[in-house]
C-alpha cells in the first residue's frame, strides 16, 4: 500500500509508523486508559484489511480515532489526537530548518541554480535567500489555499517568485526613465535634479536602476533614446565654452571639431560609467541589477543623430567587454541588449545598416543584444514598437485619457506557469480528457494569479517610494494606494507555458513541427490565448500569455513529472521540458525554418516571447549572421543568437578546449583545472547541438553527448 501524504507526495505504507503513534500517546494518559499492544496491532490490522492501494494519510489517522473511541478510551483518543496536532505544527513550524541550514552549507542546490545571477555563497546574497526561504515557507503554508501550494508541489502548476510573495512588490516594469530624468526624482530623501550633461545623466540612470531593482524582484528595462537630450546637452554646452573663447580667433570648423572631440569623450565616458556601475552595483536582492537597454532609432525624432551615436558607443563597448580579475576582458552579464530592426538599419540598404553590421559583429562574439522587429511588432501591437520588461515579458496597449499609447512607467504584476506535458501524461491521448484537465487547471492558474493581484492591492505608495512616488511607474502622493495601476490593462498579470512540444507529442504522437502535431498544437496556444483574453475582459486586469524564458522551470516540471510517472521516452527520460513553444533542440531544423515556424506562436503569445537558434563559430559566420538578421526583419517579431563554445571562465579563454577519456581537461591558456569554471563542449563527433554538462554545478563531472 502507498500513503499519500500532505504535500501530495506518495509514500510506502510503514506499520511501525502506527504503532508508534499509539504507544506515544499511550505514554501519556493513566495505565487504566491505555489499550495492550494487542489491540494496537488489531487497529494496525483493520487498515491492512481493507485492501486499499493507497490511503491518504488523514483517513488513516481518522480509523485510529474512531478505533480508540470504540474501545472506550476517551483520554487516549484525546492523547492521540492531541499528539497528531502537536506533530502538525512542529511539521509546519521546521519546514524551512533544512532549507536554510543547507543554503548556508551550500548544498541547497536548487536555491543554488535558480537564480544564475545570484552567487549563492556570497553572505550578502545568502541574507537574501534566507529571506526567501522564510517568504516561500509562508506562502505555502499560510498566504496561498491549501490547493494552490499542493499544485505547485505535484507539478501541476509553478507559482513563480514565491521567495518574494511575502511583501508587495511585484514581478518586472519598463522604467519611466525619461521622466525621471526631465522632472527630477528623489533617493533616499535627496532630490535627484535633472542633469546638465550626458555623463552625469548616465550616472542617474543607473543609480535608479541600481534602487529601482532593489525593491522589486524580475528585470526592468530602459529605453536609451531618452539620453539623446543629454548628449546634445553637453555638445551645446561644450559649443557655447569654445564660441567664447575662441569665436573669432579660430574657424568655426576648428571649433567644431574641438566640440565633436569633446563629446565622443563624453559620450564614450558615459556609456563606459553606465555599463561599470551596473555590472559593480550590488542591489538588496544580492545580485546586480537585471536591466535591460532597449537601442531603437526612431527616424524623425528630434534627437535621433545623438541616439544613434549612444547606441554605436553601447555595441563597440560591449564588443570589447569587460576586464575581469585575471585583467583579461570577458562578457559582462549586464545590461542585457535589445537592438531594433526597422527599415533603416535592416541590411537593405538603410542609412544605420553600418550600425547594425556593428550588432551582428557584436552578437558574434558576446550573443548579445536580441533583435525585435519593428515591422513584425508593429503588426502585433497597434503600429507600436517598445520594449519587453527585463525578464522578457510584453506588456499589452493601453492608452490614456487621451488616446495616447503609453509604454514606460507599467509593470507586471507576477507569473503563474502551467506543465502542459504533465496533462498529455495523465490524458494518455484522450483528448476528451485532455481539454477536460486543461479546464481545470486553467481554473487553478486563474485562481493562483488572482492571489498574486490580491497580494497586491491596498499597497501604499510608501512601500517602494522610487516606484510610486518618484517617477520610475508613478508620482503618486505619501500614503496612496497603488491599487488604480493594478486595473484597467494599466498593468499586465501573466500565464505562463512550459513544453507545447512534449504535450503534442504526448496527444498526437509527433513533434509539434508535423502537420498534425502543428494542429493541436496551435489549438492548445488558442486556447491558451482564449483563457487570458477571456479573465482580462471579466475582471479588467491585464492578463496576457507569456512565452516563460524559465530555464529552471524546464527541469523542474520535468524531474517532479518523472518522479510521478516514471520514465516516459522523449518526454520525461530526457530530463527537461521545451520552454515555451519551441521546438525541441534535438529537432533537425534550420534557423531560418525555425523562426518561421515559432512565429505563428509568438503573434498568439503577445505577453512574451523570444526564439532563438543556435549557431556554431559565429564569429566565424558574420555573413551568414547578416543574412539571419534580415530574415528576422521580415518574419518574427523577438529573437535571438545561441552559439556552443569552450569558454575559462578564469581568463577568459574562449577557444577549444581539449577533453580526455576521463572527461578531464585544462585551460591552454592559463592551465586552469578547476572544471567548475569552465564551460566545454564535446568534440569528438563534431555534434554542436544541446549537451548535458552539470558543469559549475557540482564537483562530480557528469556529460552525455546526443550524437555520439
Amino acid at each position: 500500500m502507498k500513503v499519500i501524504k500532505r504535500d501530495g507526495r506518495e509514500v510506502e505504507y510503514d506499520r511501525n509508523k502506527i504503532a508508534v503513534a499509539i504507544e506515544k500517546a499511550n505514554e501519556g494518559v493513566e495505565p487504566g486508559e491505555r489499550i495492550s499492544e494487542d489491540k494496537i496491532y488489531n487497529i494496525v490490522a483493520s487498515i491492512e484489511s481493507r485492501g486499499l492501494k493507497t490511503m491518504h494519510v488523514e483517513d488513516i489517522q481518522d480509523i485510529i480515532e474512531q478505533k480508540i473511541m470504540a474501545e472506550r478510551k476517551f483520554a487516549l483518543a484525546k492523547a492521540y489526537i492531541k499528539y497528531r496536532y502537536t506533530r502538525e505544527l512542529v511539521r509546519k513550524a521546521n519546514t524551512t530548518d533544512d532549507s536554510i541550514m543547507s543554503l548556508i552549507k551550500n548544498s541547497n542546490k536548487d536555491v543554488m541554480e535558480e537564480n544564475s545571477n545570484k552567487n549563492a555563497i556570497v553572505a550578502s546574497t545568502q541574507r537574501d535567500l534566507i529571506a526567501g526561504e522564510v517568504s516561500k515557507d509562508l506562502t505555502k503554508r499560510v498566504l496561498l489555499p491549501e490547493k494552490i501550494s499542493k499544485a505547485h508541489e505535484q507539478g501541476v502548476l509553478h507559482f513563480h517568485d514565491a521567495d518574494y510573495f511575502l511583501q508587495s512588490i511585484f514581478n518586472c516594469c519598463l522604467i519611466n526613465i525619461g521622466d525621471m530624468l526631465d522632472n527630477g526624482t528623489v533617493m533616499n530623501g535627496k532630490l535627484i535634479e535633472s542633469p546638465k550633461s550626458f555623463q552625469v545623466a548616465c550616472t542617474v540612470m543607473t543609480q535608479i536602476i541600481s534602487a529601482v531593482a532593489s525593491s522589486q524582484y524580475g528585470g526592468q528595462s530602459v529605453d536609451i533614446r531618452h539620453l539623446g537630450k543629454y548628449l546634445r546637452k553637453s555638445a551645446e554646452k561644450y559649443r557655447s565654452h569654445y564660441q567664447e573663447i575662441y569665436a573669432g580667433k579660430m574657424p568655426e570648423d576648428v571649433i567644431e571639431s574641438l566640440v565633436n572631440d569633446r563629446v565622443q569623450d563624453e559620450l564614450k565616458s558615459g556609456v563606459q560609467t553606465m555599463q561599470y556601475q551596473i555590472n559593480t552595483l550590488m542591489t538588496t536582492n544580492g545580485q546586480s541589477p537585471f536591466v535591460t537597454v532597449f537601442m531603437q532609432i526612431e527616424e524623425g525624432y528630434e534627437y535621433e543623430k545623438e541616439v544613434a551615436m549612444i547606441i554605436e558607443e553601447i555595441l563597440k563597448q560591449r564588443i570589447e567587454g569587460i576586464k575581469n580579475e585575471m585583467g583579461v576582458y570577458v562578457t559582462p552579464a549586464f545590461p542585457k541588449l535589445i537592438y531594433v530592426l526597422d527599415e533603416c538599419n535592416c541590411l537593405k540598404g538603410g542609412k544605420y545598416d553600418y550600425l547594425t553590421k556593428i550588432a551582428v559583429e557584436c552578437s558574434s562574439k558576446r550573443l548579445y543584444p536580441d533583435y525585435i522587429s519593428a515591422k513584425k511588432m508593429r503588426e502585433n501591437y497597434e503600429g507600436n514598437v517598445f520594449s519587453c520588461m527585463g525578464c522578457r515579458s510584453f506588456l499589452s496597449t493601453w492608452q490614456d485619457a487621451n488616446g495616447e499609447y503609453k509604454w514606460e512607467g507599467r509593470f507586471n504584476q507576477g507569473v503563474v506557469s502551467l506543465n502542459l506535458p504533465q496533462i498529455g501524461i495523465i490524458a494518455k491521448g484522450n483528448e476528451e480528457l485532455f481539454w477536460q484537465l486543461m479546464e481545470e487547471r486553467l481554473s487553478l492558474c486563474f485562481e493562483a494569479l488572482m492571489c498574486r493581484h490580491h497580494a497586491l492591492e491596498g499597497t501604499l505608495s510608501n512601500v517602494s517610494p522610487i516606484h510610486w512616488q518618484h517617477g520610475a511607474i508613478a508620482r503618486l502622493k505619501q500614503g496612496e494606494k497603488i491599487d488604480r495601476l493594478l486595473h484597467d490593462g494599466y498593468s499586465t498579470i501573466s500565464l505562463g507555458y512550459i513544453g507545447l512540444y512534449e504535450v503534442t507529442k504526448l496527444m498526437t504522437g509527433v513533434s509539434h513541427t508535423d502537420p498534425k502535431g502543428t494542429e493541436f498544437a496551435l489549438k492548445v496556444m488558442t486556447r491558451l490565448r482564449e483563457a487570458t483574453d477571456t479573465w482580462k475582459r471579466i475582471t479588467g486586469i491585464g492578463f496576457g500569455l507569456y512565452g516563460t524564458p524559465a530555464e529552471s522551470l524546464c527541469y523542474r516540471f520535468a524531474r517532479i513529472d518523472k518522479e510521478r510517472f516514471g520514465s516516459i521516452e522523449d518526454i520525461t527520460d530526457k530530463g527537461y521540458y521545451t520552454n515555451s513553444y519551441h521546438v525541441d533542440v534535438r529537432e533537425k531544423i534550420d534557423a531560418f525554418s525555425k523562426f518561421t515556424f515559432e512565429s505563428q506562436f509568438q503573434t498568439i503569445s503577445s505577453g512574451g516571447a523570444i526564439s532563438y537558434v543556435e549557431i556554431p563559430n559565429m564569429r566565424h559566420n558574420l555573413t551568414a549572421l547578416e543574412e539571419i538578421v534580415k530574415f528576422i526583419y521580415e518574419n518574427i517579431q523577438y529573437a535571438e543568437f545561441n552559439t556552443k563554445s569552450d569558454y575559462c571562465h578564469v581568463c577568459g579563454y574562449d577557444g577549444e578546449i581539449e577533453i580526455n577519456d576521463k572527461m578531464e581537461w585544462e585551460c591552454p591558456q592559463c592551465h586552469n583545472k578547476d572544471q567548475n569554471k569552465m564551460n566545454v563542449t564535446r568534440r569528438t563527433c563534431g555534434y554542436l547541438g544541446e549537451n548535458f554538462w552539470n558543469v559549475g554545478k557540482t564537483k562530480e563531472i557528469k556529460a552525455r553527448v546526443l550524437h555520439c
